[in-house]
């Protein structure tokens, strides 16, 4: 694992784990949004849709920036993400609210294909999915520790405490910037022309997309709404904070856990496994919340989010001479869609109730699983991807 210690490596999941700690911080957010602006459930998640709905529309853009020009503006879109996510707790006004929250989603936008297109250039073949995977992992360390900075700083300053939180971002994006002054995958036309021989395959992408989006749904609506539910059933910060840190946590050790496994049975034998396995951890943390909820919510964690770099891999290879255009759509389209699950979810809660609103992902994991059985196996990624490279003229940095 001498490829763990490359200190661009390092610096990059540094990156990862400072930008998606912001994610993290939304959902603790929610109580004092709706109070403040007297919002209701589907109206509060507006602002998870107006973050990552950005972020999600416009990574397939990024991904195309960084495939014909490089990537050397991590940094950059890092700092941008904490200077407008600052802002948040002193907008007068909720749509105000929305619209910084929508720039700041922006700079993550920027950020996630960007940091995927580097580590890719990175990592050697035979650790492929256990090396990205270490990486999503430490964004999913972010969001785990977003809600704990989150509950810190709120309990002290109240909602204003969203302007210290400039100062992580802008520090580490500014390191990020000179440590990746030299771009690991830099820009060249040649990627382009490659791209224009290489037929896409466009079914197997489709159901990458597809359990990506999925995933992504279960895992955002459970992490946003987790604190709002357990503070109408009279639970405090001090109870929902840490359950929902346990929750990104347990997600954090699968992510690793899973990607192991992947390089040993495949992706696509993981991704179906941890589908089924799902089903039982949904039922048993909406059915039975309380102190017992902490056993529940590690296991959605280790199921529900942890495939996510195996997907992502999966694109990459399939679009191996567009590896940014594919980390931007499969990562851009997962993100909306759990950005638009969330206030779909909050509609429905407030029709029936958020337990129930929570449970009804037992049938979409059930839809899932029926997608999941199409995806690709390990022979036939490996065999576009290496139709892709020999598609793809020589190239020079």
């Amino acid at each position: 694992m001498d490829f763990l210690r490359n200190g661009k490596l390092l610096t990059l999941m540094l990156g990862h784990l400072t930008v998606d700690s912001y994610v993290g911080v939304i959902p603790v957010l929610y109580p004092l949004l709706i109070g403040r602006f007297h919002l209701s459930l589907a109206t509060v998640g507006l602002v998870s849709l107006g973050y990552a709905g950005t972020a999600a529309i416009s990574q397939p853009l990024f991904g195309v920036i960084a495939d014909r020009f490089g990537t050397r503006l991590t940094g950059v879109a890092l700092a941008w993400t904490a200077l407008t996510f600052a802002l948040i707790g002193f907008v007068p006004t909720f749509p105000l609210l929305v619209v910084v929250a929508c720039l700041s989603g922006l700079g993550s936008g920027a950020f996630h294909p960007f940091g995927a297109l580097d580590v890719r250039a990175l990592l050697p073949a035979w650790r492929r999915s256990f090396g990205m995977s270490v990486y999503v992992t430490a964004g999913t360390v972010g969001v785990a520790i977003g809600p704990l900075v989150g509950i810190a700083l709120f309990a002290t300053l109240g909602i204003h405490g969203t302007g210290v939180l400039v100062v992580p971002g802008v520090a580490a994006g500014a390191y990020l910037l000179w440590r990746m002054r030299a771009a690991v995958a830099p820009a060249t036309r040649a990627r382009v022309v490659g791209a224009a021989r290489e037929a896409a395959p466009v079914f197997a992408l489709a159901m990458v997309i597809g359990v990506m989006m999925s995933r992504s749904w279960t895992v955002y609506v459970f992490q946003s709404f987790t604190p709002t539910w357990y503070a109408q059933l009279g639970y405090g910060p001090g109870f929902y904070g840490p359950l929902v840190t346990t929750l990104v946590l347990a997600s954090a050790v699968g992510t690793v856990g899973c990607g192991s496994l992947a390089d040993r049975y495949g992706r696509r034998t993981v991704i179906l496994v941890t589908l089924v396995l799902s089903v039982p951890a949904i039922l048993l943390f909406t059915m039975f919340p309380g102190p017992w909820a902490f056993a529940s919510a590690i296991l959605i964690g280790f199921l529900a989010a942890s495939t996510a770099p195996l997907m992502l891999l999966m694109a990459q290879q399939l679009m191996a001479s567009r590896a940014g255009l594919a980390s931007g759509l499969v990562m851009g389209l997962g993100f909306v869609t759990g950005a638009v699950g969330v206030p779909i979810n909050g509609a429905i809660a407030d029709a029936i109730g958020l337990q129930k609103s929570l449970m009804t992902h037992v049938i979409l994991v059930l839809v899932t699983i029926v997608i999941a059985w199409f995806l690709p196996r390990e022979d036939e990624i490996e065999r576009h991807a290496a139709v892709a490279q020999e598609a793809q003229p020589a190239v020079t940095p």
